[in-house]
C-alpha cells in the first residue's frame, strides 16, 4: 500500500525537555516511518535543541532567526516534503496513531482546507486540577466550537495541505499570536470545508497558574486587536466595543458554578474570578494598544 508523505512542523523556541518527549511520540507512530519526517524550526532559542533533534530518526533540525512561531512555521512549510502537512507544538503530546489518523481524515475529506484535531488536557495532579487548570480546560483549544462557530483550527492540532498555502498564502507573520485563526479564516472565505476530528488527538498541558494563563492569553488579546483591525474605529465606537465586552454572560458564568465536572464549589468560584479577571485585562490590552496607537 502507497502512503501519502507527511511533514509534520513543529516551531520551537527553547522548551527541549517537551520537545525531547513530543519528538519521542512521534518517533513511534502507528503511520510507516518511510512516510512522514518531522521538521523542527529552531526560532532562535537560547538552548542547543540541535543535538535533541538529532538524537530522533524521523526528524530534522531547520532554524529560523525572525522571531514568532508564524515565522517558523513558515520556514517548516517551505522546506517540508510532504503531500500532508501536519502541525503540532512542542508541549503537545500526539496520540500514537496521530498521523494515521489525520491522514485518514484528509483523505475521507479530499480536497478539504483543514483538517483541526481534538485536543486533550492534562493537569499536573489529575486528582486535583488547579482552577487555572479547570479554566484554561474549559475555555481553550475548543476545536470543534472553533471549526463551527469561528471557521479555523488551531496549529497544535492541525492536518493540511501545501496547496491549500498556494491557494490562500502562509500565516501571517507579523502576527505573534492569532495566526493560525487569521489564517484559517482565510481557508474558510476562499470555500473550502473545514472539518472537525474526533479521533484525531493529541494532549497539551492545561496552564496551572493565572500568572501563566495572563502571559498567553495577553499576545492573544494583541492579536486579536490587529486581526479586528480595532485601530480603524472612532475612539467612541471603540469604547462601546471594549464596553460591550467587558459585560461578562450571566448565563455562561451560571454554568461554571453548576459544573458538576468541578466537584469543589470553592474551585467553581475561583474558576469564575479568573474569567472575570480575564475579561478586564483584554479590556485593559485593548485600551492601551488603542492609546498608544492612536
Amino acid at each position: 500500500m502507497t502512503h501519502l508523505f507527511v511533514s509534520v512542523i513543529i516551531p520551537v523556541y527553547n522548551d527541549g525537555d517537551r520537545l525531547r518527549t513530543c519528538l519521542g511520540l512521534l518517533e513511534n507512530q502507528t503511520y510507516p516511518k518511510s512516510a512522514y519526517e518531522v521538521v523542527v524550526v529552531d526560532n532562535n532559542s537560547t538552548e542547543d535543541l540541535k543535538g535533541i533533534v538529532a538524537s530522533f530518526a524521523q526528524a530534522r533540525y531547520a532554524f529560523e532567526a525572525s522571531p514568532g512561531s508564524y515565522n517558523a512555521r513558515n520556514t517548516g512549510i517551505a522546506l517540508a516534503k510532504g503531500d500532508i502537512l501536519a502541525f503540532t507544538d512542542s508541549d503537545c503530546s500526539p496520540a500514537p496513531d496521530w498521523i494515521e489518523k489525520g491522514v485518514d481524515q484528509m483523505l475521507r475529506h479530499k480536497g478539504c482546507g483543514l483538517v483541526a484535531g481534538r485536543i486533550n488536557f492534562s493537569f499536573k495532579d489529575p486528582q486535583s486540577p488547579t482552577p487555572a487548570e479547570l479554566y484554561d480546560s474549559l475555555h481553550f483549544l475548543q476545536q470543534e466550537k472553533y471549526i463551527k462557530s469561528f471557521h479555523f483550527g488551531v496549529t497544535a492540532n492541525l492536518f493540511t495541505t501545501p496547496e491549500i498555502f498556494e491557494a490562500v498564502g502562509l500565516f501571517n507573520p507579523a502576527l505573534k499570536s492569532g495566526g493560525d485563526r487569521e489564517w484559517g479564516q482565510r481557508v474558510y472565505a476562499a470555500g473550502y470545508e473545514q472539518v472537525y476530528a474526533e479521533d484525531v488527538e493529541i494532549c497539551h498541558p492545561a496552564r496551572s497558574e493565572l500568572k501563566e494563563l495572563s502571559q498567553k492569553l495577553r499576545r492573544v488579546y494583541e492579536g486579536e486587536f490587529y486581526i479586528k483591525n480595532q485601530l480603524e474605529l472612532p475612539p467612541i465606537k471603540f469604547l462601546g466595543v471594549v464596553l460591550a465586552d467587558l459585560k461578562p454572560p450571566a448565563s455562561h458564568l451560571i454554568q461554571i458554578l453548576r459544573n458538576s465536572n468541578i466537584r469543589n464549589v470553592g474551585k467553581r468560584i475561583l474558576v469564575v474570578y479568573i474569567y472575570l479577571y480575564l475579561k478586564l485585562a483584554k479590556a485593559l490590552v485593548n485600551v492601551r494598544l488603542y492609546w498608544n496607537n492612536a
